[in-house]
């Protein structure tokens, strides 16, 4: 009997067409239905160098269904190297071709000669989530476009973390990640966002290891890399937010490179110090404020329900409710995610729920005794189930549709910090 899914956070795997938008001058080519880029994409500074309003597009119709729409890819991707300057092209596949046989790979190798790299990845609606779309992205370029070097640049890290516009935050993560890890005097490179693009792919096989920030998107093609480039991978399952995980995060980044443990040390005080002096100065209101309880609840991916279920205790001493993961989850990661919920301090552990039904979850926080106000940190839909609890709600992860983030982030000290003062400016707002 068919599941009814309410308040779904993901799109399908033809979402990783921002994946590919994320990387500047590269270009989705889609083979799909017509309507699909525009039903994927969002109005959240999604346009950028190529709009989603002009992905070249084979809008296959009910004759592609029976004569199959091979030559219409054929040509859709002759005509967009005509007409379309980017560095990268980047064929998406949709549900129909998929069903029905299309051999989208073949017609793709045609222009393996072409002045401009031409990749393909299948990213069908039913082969799974926007999650698994830009791992699928990814191991598109490192199968396909890239080769293996006995040329390594000292110092060189590539970086992999947030999946972009899925994340709002990914940008700024990003970069304050490359800033951490430069302190530790390593070479970040990336490969997502401003003045990231070709030429930063063309440095991947250089790179003496690969860091993954992520509980699990992204190590299938971690190990992709590491098969084919010949490339380790460092990978850290938490996305280290505020002064506790981010100091573990820099002395295991920087025990994995080699790094002088005196630089680390001394990188890590300069952070602190100045972190603590800005807790410090606001102490009172988070010590006496009569408006946020000690318990929470995070709705989000696994990213962010670990990162910041671990921020919240480690760092502000609060007490996890429930916790949601919210991004259909692989099972064979689960258990080592679970285990993550348990390494908090204090002796804390938290109980997570890997649910994609925003209905129980809704009913699961509706029934839960938060003993005062709860803090509730989701998407836009947990905001209407907090205010009947009288609770205070944050818009930190999809579907968000109250802010607008160009470059903010919560990632490393100073992303803590903001985050801080995003959670207790909706307490201070309370008192008026």
């Amino acid at each position: 009997m068919a599941k009814l899914l309410d308040k779904q956070r993901y799109k399908c795997a033809l979402g990783a067409m921002q994946s590919v938008q994320a990387i500047q001058r590269a270009l989705p080519i889609l083979h799909s239905g017509p309507g699909c880029a525009q039903k994927l994409c969002e109005s959240v500074g999604s346009s950028g160098y190529f709009s989603p309003n002009i992905f070249p597009c084979t809008s296959v119709n009910e004759k592609d269904v029976v004569f199959g729409g091979v030559k219409k890819l054929d040509s859709t991707i002759e005509n967009a190297l005509k007409v379309i300057d980017a560095d990268l092209y980047v064929v998406l596949t949709g549900c129909i071709p998929e069903i029905v046989g299309d051999d989208s790979e073949e017609v793709v190798s045609r222009f393996a000669d072409s002045r401009k790299p031409v990749i393909y990845a299948p990213t069908a609606g039913f082969k799974g989530n926007n999650y698994k779309g830009h791992e699928q992205v990814i191991d598109a370029i490192v199968n396909q476009y890239l080769k293996k070097t006995d040329k390594k640049q000292k110092g060189l890290v590539n970086i992999w973390a947030d999946v972009p516009y899925q994340d709002l935050f990914w940008l700024g993560n990003i970069r304050e990640i490359e800033k951490l890890v430069s302190e530790l005097g390593l070479i970040p490179n990336t490969i997502f966002g401003y003045q990231r693009g070709i030429g930063q792919i063309n440095k991947i096989p250089e790179a003496e290891f690969n860091l993954l920030i992520s509980p699990w998107v992204g190590v299938s093609s971690m190990k992709n890399m590491e098969r084919k480039l010949g490339i380790p991978f460092l990978h850290y399952k938490t996305l280290p937010i505020g002064a506790t995980e981010t100091s573990r995060f820099l002395r295991t980044v920087g025990e994995y490179a080699g790094v002088d443990k005196e630089i680390t040390e001394e990188v890590i005080r300069k952070k602190e110090d100045y972190y603590y002096y800005l807790i410090e100065r606001y102490a009172d209101i988070f010590l006496e404020n009569r408006v946020i309880n000690k318990q929470f609840t995070v709705v989000s991916d696994a990213q962010y329900v670990l990162g910041i279920t671990k921020f919240l205790v480690n760092d502000l001493g609060l007490i996890p409710a429930k916790q949601f993961v919210v991004d259909d989850t692989p099972n064979k990661y689960r258990e080592e995610i679970k285990e993550e919920f348990k390494n908090l301090n204090y002796g804390i552990k938290a109980d997570v729920s890997f649910e994609t039904d925003g209905y129980k979850i809704h009913e699961e926080i509706k029934n839960h005794d938060y003993h005062g106000y709860p803090l509730v940190l989701g998407g836009y839909y947990e905001k209407e189930v907090t205010e009947k609890l009288k609770g205070n709600f944050l818009n930190i992860s999809y579907p968000v549709q109250d802010k607008v983030v160009l470059d903010n982030f919560y990632a490393g000290y100073a992303g803590g910090i903001r985050l801080i003062e995003d959670i207790y400016t909706v307490a201070v707002s309370r008192f008026n």
